[in-house]
């Protein structure tokens, strides 16, 4: 059961069919795009609206919303385009706001299309929600069309938005914008060289702006009731809800709709605290590609981009993976390292080989086999993939590794010196 608090992508989901257009409607849905049908207000203008309300994207990198979309130049032909992939290890909730409020991300769609001048948006997902949560984006997308939200000059408005959706092969490297426009343009997908961006050069060498679907599902909010409203929850700098996905050790994972800037100890609360009574060890915040943070960090913590950031870490999608007492961070480690490894699409040498090394030693330590230098290759080979990628999966495979060494390097320490993990098993 998702909590919802001061809901923005949730809030249809105590109905008995979230899901459905009348419902999304009965919470004030499409108001915001039927009133920019009828008045036609300059592009511009929603642009700034979102720019004011501070939201910050929801997909990892935290980049302002409104901002992105004014670096969009008025052209003939431009293209929006969501960002389903969703491919973070822990992160669900893209998944969940297609499954029970579609209609969010359409009508979020359809505005952000008017405020960059956009006749077509493409929504690309990852091939895993190829059944409930592509079928229900489906039928609300049939909805729309069928009640003249979509289309080719809607409601003799002058406005025509044109809505399509793609499914990709669940790559992770697709999450990244400009790998996911080269799948959906049908290459294989591999980062772009930036610049040029995807705002001047993006969907088949158009201007594109590439949001996340949270982001896109909390737009409708923002224009229906105002900046004052948006900005009424959440911290100056980080204003808003945010989906968070926690996953691990609690009692009851699943994802919740809070302000930003929620104490951690809150949300842990409301997932059942740490799983059989145990002691929380250790949190990575925001995916499996930010830093770890001991449990040390996290209290007094709030759940925001900068007190994250400012903890050591970063928020990330917003998974918030925790780890208990009894967790093996070595094993862990492993486990995330053998994810970048696998994924990484090979087209930088420092990523493609990198990768293997660090899930080559990991694996060694593991399995008893870990001398000394061991730890020294630890050390240095991230450094040397971080900033040295086109793209940020190779700060992403680095990042966990230096993390983990920074705050449990003696669990590192004893696999070598005795060939076993210095945890007891539960």
């Amino acid at each position: 059961m998702i909590e919802h608090h001061n809901s923005y992508c949730f809030a249809t989901m105590e109905a008995a069919s979230p899901w459905a257009l009348e419902t999304y409607e009965a919470h004030g849905g499409y108001y915001a795009w039927r009133k920019i049908l009828e008045t036609r207000p300059p592009r511009r203008e929603v642009v700034e609206q979102v720019k004011a309300s501070g939201l910050r994207g929801r997909g990892g990198a935290g980049f302002p919303t409104g901002l992105k979309w004014s670096f969009m130049p008025d052209v003939e032909e431009s293209y929006l385009v969501c960002n389903a992939d969703e491919s973070e290890p822990g992160t669900c909730k893209d998944r969940d706001i297609l499954r029970f409020n579609p209609h969010a991300l359409i009508e979020g769609m359809a505005i952000g299309c008017y405020a960059i001048g956009a006749t077509h948006g493409y929504i690309y997902l990852r091939e895993e929600f190829c059944e409930e949560p592509h079928e229900r984006l489906l039928t609300a997308m049939e909805e729309a069309y069928a009640q003249g939200l979509l289309g080719e000059n809607i409601r003799d408005s002058g406005i025509t938005v044109e809505l399509r959706d793609t499914l990709g092969a669940g790559a992770y490297i697709c999450g990244e914008e400009t790998a996911l426009l080269e799948s959906l343009e049908g290459k294989k997908g591999l980062p772009r060289f930036k610049p040029p961006f995807p705002a001047s050069y993006g969907l088949w060498g158009k201007p594109t702006s590439v949001n996340n679907v949270e982001s896109l599902a909390l737009v409708p909010a923002i224009v229906r009731d105002g900046v004052e409203q948006f900005t009424q929850v959440g911290t100056e700098k980080s204003p808003g809800t945010k989906c968070f996905s926690v996953s691990g050790h609690v009692a009851r994972p699943g994802n919740h709709e809070l302000p930003l800037g929620t104490p951690f100890a809150d949300l842990l609360e409301l997932c059942g605290g740490v799983w059989n009574n145990r002691r929380l060890k250790a949190v990575i915040p925001g995916g499996s590609s930010v830093p770890v943070l001991p449990a040390s960090a996290m209290e007094g913590l709030t759940m925001d981009f900068e007190s994250i950031e400012a903890a050591g870490s970063l928020l990330g999608s917003g998974a918030v993976i925790v780890m208990d007492d009894t967790t093996d961070m070595v094993r862990a480690l492993q486990r995330i390292s053998r994810f970048y490894f696998h994924e990484s699409c090979g087209q930088c040498t420092p990523c493609r080989e990198g990768t293997g090394w660090l899930y080559r030693v990991l694996t060694r330590i593991v399995e008893g086999q870990g001398e000394p230098r061991d730890l020294e290759v630890l050390d240095t080979v991230p450094a040397r993939i971080d900033g040295h990628t086109i793209c940020a999966l190779g700060a992403a495979a680095a990042w966990p590794v230096q993390s983990f060494l920074r705050h449990f390097r003696e669990e590192f320490e004893h696999y070598i010196e005795h060939g076993r993990s210095l945890v007891t098993p539960a």
